[in-house]
Protein backbone atom coordinates (compact mmCIF):
# COMPACT_ATOMS: atom_id res chain seq x y z
CA UNK A 1 0.00 0.00 0.00
CA UNK A 2 1.51 3.59 -0.91
CA UNK A 3 2.66 5.35 1.89
CA UNK A 4 4.73 8.19 3.85
CA UNK A 5 5.08 6.10 7.19
CA UNK A 6 8.05 3.53 6.73
CA UNK A 7 8.55 3.20 10.90
CA UNK A 8 7.46 -0.16 10.53
CA UNK A 9 10.09 -1.48 7.59
CA UNK A 10 13.62 -2.19 8.05
CA UNK A 11 16.36 -0.13 8.60
CA UNK A 12 17.05 0.19 4.39
CA UNK A 13 13.70 0.98 3.86
CA UNK A 14 13.94 4.42 6.37
CA UNK A 15 16.50 5.63 4.41
CA UNK A 16 15.79 8.88 2.38
CA UNK A 17 19.47 9.21 0.90
CA UNK A 18 21.38 6.81 -1.31
CA UNK A 19 24.71 7.18 -2.52
CA UNK A 20 26.22 4.97 -5.38
CA UNK A 21 29.75 5.83 -6.43
CA UNK A 22 33.03 3.36 -7.89
CA UNK A 23 36.83 3.78 -8.69
CA UNK A 24 38.24 1.62 -11.56
CA UNK A 25 41.62 1.23 -9.60
CA UNK A 26 45.25 0.16 -10.96
CA UNK A 27 45.42 -3.50 -10.19
CA UNK A 28 45.88 -5.64 -6.78
CA UNK A 29 48.44 -3.40 -5.02
CA UNK A 30 46.00 -0.24 -5.01
CA UNK A 31 43.52 -2.48 -3.76
CA UNK A 32 45.99 -3.59 -0.71
CA UNK A 33 46.52 -0.04 -0.17
CA UNK A 34 42.98 1.27 -0.33
CA UNK A 35 41.88 -1.88 2.13
CA UNK A 36 44.02 0.11 5.19
CA UNK A 37 42.38 3.50 5.14
CA UNK A 38 38.57 1.81 3.41
CA UNK A 39 38.49 -0.03 6.62
CA UNK A 40 38.72 2.72 9.00
CA UNK A 41 36.27 4.51 6.46
CA UNK A 42 33.65 1.93 6.47
CA UNK A 43 33.80 1.34 10.71
CA UNK A 44 33.14 5.79 11.18
CA UNK A 45 30.37 5.05 8.57
CA UNK A 46 28.68 2.49 10.42
CA UNK A 47 29.03 4.37 14.04
CA UNK A 48 27.64 7.48 12.35
CA UNK A 49 23.63 8.81 13.09
CA UNK A 50 21.83 8.27 10.15
CA UNK A 51 24.01 5.21 8.32
CA UNK A 52 21.10 2.47 7.49
CA UNK A 53 22.81 0.32 5.16
CA UNK A 54 25.96 -0.19 2.51
CA UNK A 55 26.93 -2.63 -0.32
CA UNK A 56 30.58 -3.35 -2.45
CA UNK A 57 29.98 -4.45 -5.07
CA UNK A 58 33.08 -5.65 -7.91
CA UNK A 59 33.11 -5.23 -11.96
CA UNK A 60 36.39 -6.58 -13.65
CA UNK A 61 38.84 -5.77 -13.76
CA UNK A 62 39.82 -3.38 -10.77
CA UNK A 63 36.63 -1.58 -10.24
CA UNK A 64 34.63 -1.20 -6.51
CA UNK A 65 31.67 0.66 -6.05
CA UNK A 66 30.05 1.56 -2.71
CA UNK A 67 25.90 1.68 -2.26
CA UNK A 68 25.26 3.29 0.88
CA UNK A 69 22.27 4.72 2.39
CA UNK A 70 21.29 7.14 4.69
CA UNK A 71 18.17 8.84 7.10
CA UNK A 72 19.09 12.24 5.18
CA UNK A 73 21.00 13.93 2.78
CA UNK A 74 22.62 15.37 5.61
CA UNK A 75 23.76 12.28 7.06
CA UNK A 76 24.87 11.07 3.68
CA UNK A 77 26.94 14.05 3.04
CA UNK A 78 28.99 14.06 6.72
CA UNK A 79 30.88 11.18 5.70
CA UNK A 80 32.61 13.00 2.52
CA UNK A 81 33.91 15.45 5.87
CA UNK A 82 35.74 12.74 7.71
CA UNK A 83 39.18 12.59 7.49
CA UNK A 84 39.22 8.71 6.20
CA UNK A 85 37.58 10.34 3.59
CA UNK A 86 39.29 12.89 2.57
CA UNK A 87 42.51 11.02 3.20
CA UNK A 88 41.06 8.48 0.87
CA UNK A 89 39.41 10.99 -2.06
CA UNK A 90 43.37 12.48 -2.07
CA UNK A 91 45.14 9.25 -2.43
CA UNK A 92 42.48 8.10 -5.07
CA UNK A 93 43.10 11.41 -7.36
CA UNK A 94 46.65 10.99 -6.98
CA UNK A 95 47.19 11.23 -10.78
CA UNK A 96 46.66 8.07 -12.53
CA UNK A 97 48.66 6.45 -10.01
CA UNK A 98 46.43 4.56 -8.12
CA UNK A 99 43.34 4.75 -10.14
CA UNK A 100 41.94 6.29 -13.75
CA UNK A 101 38.27 6.52 -13.46
CA UNK A 102 35.59 6.84 -10.89
CA UNK A 103 32.51 8.41 -10.25
CA UNK A 104 29.98 9.41 -7.31
CA UNK A 105 25.81 9.99 -7.59
CA UNK A 106 23.68 11.29 -5.02
CA UNK A 107 19.60 10.23 -4.97
CA UNK A 108 17.17 11.26 -2.51
CA UNK A 109 13.96 9.40 -2.38
CA UNK A 110 10.56 10.57 -3.04
CA UNK A 111 8.38 10.85 -0.08
CA UNK A 112 6.00 8.54 -1.02
CA UNK A 113 6.44 4.50 -1.10
CA UNK A 114 4.93 1.63 -0.64
CA UNK A 115 4.74 -1.31 2.14
CA UNK A 116 2.79 -4.04 3.13
CA UNK A 117 1.84 -6.83 6.07
CA UNK A 118 4.18 -6.74 8.87
CA UNK A 119 6.83 -3.47 7.38
CA UNK A 120 3.80 -1.42 6.77
CA UNK A 121 2.90 1.39 9.48
CA UNK A 122 -0.69 1.93 9.02
CA UNK A 123 -2.39 -1.61 9.33
CA UNK A 124 -0.83 -5.12 9.09
CA UNK A 125 -2.08 -6.08 5.90
CA UNK A 126 -1.20 -7.12 2.51
CA UNK A 127 -2.65 -5.95 -0.40
CA UNK A 128 -2.06 -4.63 -3.49
CA UNK A 129 -2.59 -1.03 -4.57
CA UNK A 130 -5.81 -0.38 -6.02
CA UNK A 131 -4.35 2.23 -8.90
CA UNK A 132 -0.96 1.80 -10.49
CA UNK A 133 1.26 5.07 -9.54
CA UNK A 134 0.53 7.92 -12.20
CA UNK A 135 3.09 8.19 -14.86
CA UNK A 136 3.61 11.53 -17.25
CA UNK A 137 1.54 9.47 -19.67
CA UNK A 138 -1.71 8.86 -17.69
CA UNK A 139 -4.59 10.40 -18.72
CA UNK A 140 -5.98 9.22 -15.27
CA UNK A 141 -6.33 6.38 -12.60
CA UNK A 142 -4.98 3.27 -14.13
CA UNK A 143 -6.02 0.04 -11.95
CA UNK A 144 -3.99 -2.77 -11.47
CA UNK A 145 -6.87 -5.13 -11.93
CA UNK A 146 -7.71 -3.98 -15.46
CA UNK A 147 -5.54 -5.65 -18.02
CA UNK A 148 -5.86 -2.18 -20.11
CA UNK A 149 -3.42 -0.43 -17.57
CA UNK A 150 -0.64 -2.63 -18.67
CA UNK A 151 2.21 -1.58 -21.13
CA UNK A 152 1.78 -2.69 -24.40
Amino acid sequence: MRTRDFSQAPRLAQANAMFTGATRYNGLRAWITLWFTWRKLVKRMRTMPGYCWHKVYWERPFTLGTIAYFETKEDMLTIARSPEHRKLMQWITEGTKNATGGYIRLFIAEPDGYSNGVWRAEENIMQHIENYTAMSSDTGPRRVDDPASEIA
